[in-house]
């Protein structure tokens, strides 16, 4: 893990997410920023190529390895890290920006980072979504790609290493039915939001 050396800014509330890939956390954060225009949802930068339904900025910004390595030189990123085979990185602007705004930053992110931003900003509120098996997150990782991809199985090594953390987060929350699930969360995050 590896992170920016600038100065962090006053910390602000913040909600991280993370889970393994395919256990749908980033269609959680989407829908509760549309539902509850408080919440923020910083844009990660990646190296990764973009997915069919994707574009600038939705839900990443897209850049080469090259740009990726200039920013952590520039100190651009509060936290960046290496994940499967791509490289990601949040930009330290966005939180500035969002607390000066009053708003609440909710980060969709992997352990790594989920790590990292809970030691920079202990006040933040850590939540796991889970999915229900190894063998239903695999289906998901294969539907959601249009077919196996290249790095199944080091993505399904990676989630068996993730989902062992998940015990050292605030809170846990199994994504088995999406609409249920789903409603589970945003009452969390409601909960969290009012202090409780």
């Amino acid at each position: 893990m590896n992170s920016a050396g600038k100065a962090q800014p006053t910390s602000g509330p913040m909600i991280i997410i993370a889970a393994p890939s395919g256990a749908g956390k980033s269609s959680f954060v989407e829908r509760i920023c549309r539902e509850m225009p408080v919440l923020v949802d910083t844009v990660t930068y990646t190296t990764r190529a973009m997915r069919a339904g994707e574009s600038e900025g939705q839900p990443y910004h897209f850049v080469t390895r090259e740009d990726f390595e200039r920013k952590i030189s520039e100190g651009f990123f509060v936290e960046w890290a290496h994940v499967h085979t791509n490289m990601y990185g949040t930009p330290l602007h966005q939180l500035v920006d969002a607390w000066r705004d009053g708003k609440v930053i909710i980060m969709d992110v992997d352990v790594q980072g989920a790590a990292t931003f809970k030691a920079k900003y202990p006040s933040a509120v850590s939540i796991f979504i889970l999915p229900p098996s190894i063998e239903e997150l695999r289906r998901r990782v294969t539907k959601r790609d249009g077919g196996a991809p290249r790095d199944l199985d080091v993505r399904m090594k990676n989630a068996e290493r993730e989902i062992a953390l998940a015990p050292g987060f605030d809170h846990r929350i199994i994504n088995d039915e999406f609409e249920s699930s789903y409603s589970r969360f945003k009452k969390l995050v409601e909960s969290i939001i009012q202090g409780g």
